[in-house]
């Protein structure tokens, strides 16, 4: 702010530009102040990201947009010619029951098993962060009655739930990532009221009431933002466990449906092949593991670093 901007009582807003110049030197900033284990595991899941980007074409208006792809073999088609091959130069993760390349259906299943954790996530929050911050702000009976909502979801079984959600809706994926939202939002709507209820009493808090500003506006201008950073840890955490959440859906065939590759979709196709042909599922297997461990680990460094007292606290509620 110039000295003539201050005498004036005006203050220019940055530009989009500077706005996305300083977001990305406060994210070089966290990077640096992560131990080394979270650093690696975020490149990890960097290697994982571009390898479900870079698996299959991108189309735009039917048009290829990406200059290669990895997956060797068609994910879909099969070759029976090549049934049940086992892993191999032309076949680095071996082959299925119809010849389908489990390479390049892991590569394939690994773009809709991130963005049915992504987007699941998403919609939890969506869904769950108004709604707790609502609840914490208001506070008086809007908020016992949101927190009693939501107590009764969570004192069911996820599992259950989805279950019951997914067999009233349909298994497909817009379902899984529906039902997956669902079953998360009571989390969120917990954990940023509990910011809410910590945020409201703060000085800052006064001084905008006594602007003028309105309740809607304290809460998303100022409670919020200030009140998303345990959110933000959660939801990383979230995406491992919706990941195992639609394998898990998946591998009971109420998820999404073959011949689309996921990860839990390979793990159910060769459960029939074991021990013989196993190959089919150990690979899907392992790359759950891998993408699981990455982002529990780099939530860990997160959490620590947002609030390094929860490190001696435990976990977060999964």
């Amino acid at each position: 702010m110039t000295e003539s901007e201050t005498q004036s009582g005006t203050y220019s807003q940055p530009d989009l530009g500077e706005r996305i110049a300083d977001g990305g030197r406060r994210l070089v900033e966290l990077y640096g102040r992560l131990d080394r284990t979270s650093q690696v595991s975020f490149w990890v899941l960097v290697v994982i990201v571009l390898a479900a980007v870079l698996a299959q074409p991108i189309k735009l208006f039917g048009v290829p947009i990406q200059p290669f792809t990895l997956a060797p073999y068609d994910p879909v088609q099969p070759n029976y010619n090549a049934a049940l091959v086992e892993p191999s130069l032309a076949h680095p993760m071996g082959t299925d029951l119809t010849g389908r390349d489990i390479f390049s259906r892991v590569l394939a299943g690994a773009r809709i098993s991130l963005l049915v954790g992504l987007f699941a996530v998403a919609l939890a929050m969506v869904i769950g962060v108004p709604i707790g911050s609502v609840a914490g702000y208001a506070g008086g009976w809007i908020d016992e009655a949101l927190m009693r909502v939501t107590d009764v979801m969570i004192s069911f079984p996820a599992l259950v739930i989805a279950l019951a959600l997914v067999g009233a809706l349909g298994p497909n994926i817009r379902n899984v990532i529906l039902v997956i939202g669902i079953v998360y939002s009571p989390q969120y709507a917990r954990l940023i009221r509990g910011q809410v209820l910590s945020i409201k009493e703060e000085e800052y808090i006064e001084a905008a009431e006594n602007t003028g500003l309105g309740d809607m506006g304290i809460l998303f201008k100022h409670v919020i933002p200030n009140s998303f950073a345990p959110v933000f840890v959660q939801a990383t955490f979230h995406v491992a466990t919706a990941i195992i959440f639609e394998a898990s859906l998946s591998f009971l065939g109420l998820g999404v449906q073959p011949p689309t590759p996921t990860w839990g979709v390979l793990i159910a196709t060769g459960r029939n092949y074991l021990p013989a042909e196993w190959w089919i599922s150990t690979f899907p297997g392992i790359a759950i593991f891998i993408t699981v461990l990455a982002l529990n680990l780099l939530g860990d460094g997160l959490r620590d670093e947002f609030d390094p007292r929860s490190a001696t606290e435990g976990g977060p509620e999964a």
